[in-house]
């Protein structure tokens, strides 16, 4: 991918920029962007360009995208339990996935810098008083008073140095042992006890017990083949406070392209993708695989638009688009826009958010998603992709390792009476720990048919 002319790390602040803070201090700001300036970067530029090349295979249907993690990352939350139940259920759930379509599994977690949320309103109101809407943590807290509420451009530092611990841990699970083929099938034996759907899912992992079984005694194990302990899992968060992606900007020293150095792939949500605005300009110009979401407002005029912006040379692996319209909605809205990628001639990689087109109020006053309406949508986009001869290639999840309660319905039949159990997102309700993994099997089926 060739330079984009004229583009700077700073070019953005040119174009309007929609869902930033208003910082009381000009000066303060200043300050924080000259202390990140100054840090180590998060990931290295060969490390992005190696997820390019995943990636880009993905796109032509050779692997798998398994993009998931926290709605949002929490300073209060930090820690290592919390963090190594989000790694385990990611790569228990990419093992399911990497048997059944027999393929390799990208995995990317949103971790390690999704601290900024975007919201459909500037300010919140309760009990007759109105503050700035909560941001996320690395721009304001989410308790409501005028201090808590007020940005603050230190925050920016401080999650800095918790994407950083957070960086260090992963790449310790990966390398260290966690990761290891045996024990996470172990993990996955140990789901499967209890579960209502038990029956369902035995033959798979019944399958790949055998396999494990007959690489043993071939000589394959874990002591002589690295790929069986270990793995590579990268990290994500959409970029959405241009400030602190500007400051973590680098030039590569063996390429002299520049690289968004707080993660290794970064993505432009619905209300940010404006073509002429600043979310748009920024990710432009960094040379790391970038996602877009594409709701079902998107027209295919402007999705062609979008891809020669983001990606003018056609490049593979660089441009991941994934859809977020709703169960009911995207086999309407998807087949039209994937027809004219492919007329057109574009490389974009499709993965599907089943999440964020699927929230709804309960009538406990919980905003919530329901399992069977999230499954309904990832059907969907397969269906749509098998149809049109294009590749269902990747699913992106909000969800945690832990045992919450935040969407309804699974094999555990959580209701609306059940999500005061365990309701814990300071934003977005995610799938808990249980629901990944019976999410994981579904989609091995689906796999599995697309391949046969």
């Amino acid at each position: 991918m060739s330079p984009v002319k004229d583009w700077r790390p700073d070019s953005w602040r040119a174009h309007p920029a929609h869902q930033q803070p208003i910082y009381p201090s000009a000066d303060a700001v200043l300050d924080a962007e000259k202390i990140l300036r100054a840090q180590p970067p998060l990931v290295f530029a060969q490390e992005a360009r190696d997820l390019r090349r995943q990636l880009a295979n993905a796109a032509e249907g050779r692997a798998f995208l398994l993009q998931g993690g926290d709605c949002a990352e929490t300073f209060a939350d930090f820690g290592a339990v919390r963090i190594k139940d989000t790694f385990r259920v990611i790569l228990q759930m990419a093992v399911v996935l990497t048997f059944a379509g027999n393929m390799p599994v990208v995995k990317v977690a949103r971790m390690a810098g999704q601290f900024a949320k975007p919201r459909s309103s500037a300010e919140e109101s309760q009990g007759g008083i109105s503050l700035p809407s909560y941001r996320g943590d690395i721009i304001n807290d989410i308790g409501f008073n005028a201090a808590a509420r007020t940005p603050d451009p230190a925050r920016m530092v401080q999650a800095y140095h918790q994407a950083a611990s957070t960086l260090n841990l992963l790449r310790a699970f990966a390398q260290g042992g966690l990761a290891d083929l045996h024990q996470v099938h172990q993990w996955n034996l140990a789901f499967l006890d209890g579960n209502p759907l038990r029956g369902k899912y035995e033959q798979l992992a019944a399958r790949l017990q055998e396999a494990l079984e007959f690489m043993a005694v071939c000589g394959v194990n874990s002591d002589n083949t690295p790929a069986i302990r270990e793995t590579t899992l990268y990290t994500s968060h959409e970029a959405l406070l241009l400030n602190y992606e500007e400051a973590l900007t680098r030039i590569d020293s063996q390429t002299g392209d520049w690289y968004d150095c707080s993660a290794h792939m970064l993505w432009i949500g619905e209300r940010t993708r404006q073509l002429d605005g600043a979310h748009i300009e920024y990710l432009s110009g960094v040379h790391n695989p970038i996602g877009v979401k594409v709701g079902p407002g998107m027209e295919g005029d402007d999705l062609i638009r979008m891809i020669d912006k983001l990606n003018p040379e056609n490049a593979p692996g660089r441009l991941t688009l994934i859809t977020r319209m709703g169960a009911g909605v995207l086999g309407d809205k998807l087949p039209a826009l994937a027809r004219r990628v492919q007329q057109e001639g574009r490389s974009v990689l499709w993965s599907t958010d089943p999440m964020h087109g699927n929230t709804v109020k309960a009538s406990s006053g919980y905003k919530t998603r329901n399992f069977d309406k999230i499954l309904q949508e990832i059907r969907e986009f397969f269906a749509v992709h098998a149809a049109e001869g294009s590749h269902a290639g990747g699913v992106h999840l909000e969800m945690t390792g832990e045992h919450v309660t935040e969407c309804t319905g699974g094999a555990w039949e959580i209701s609306d009476a059940d999500l005061a159990t365990c309701y814990r997102t300071q934003c977005d309700p995610r799938l808990n720990a249980d629901q990944v993994l019976e999410l994981a099997f579904c989609v091995a089926e689906m796999l599995r048919e697309g391949r046969a």
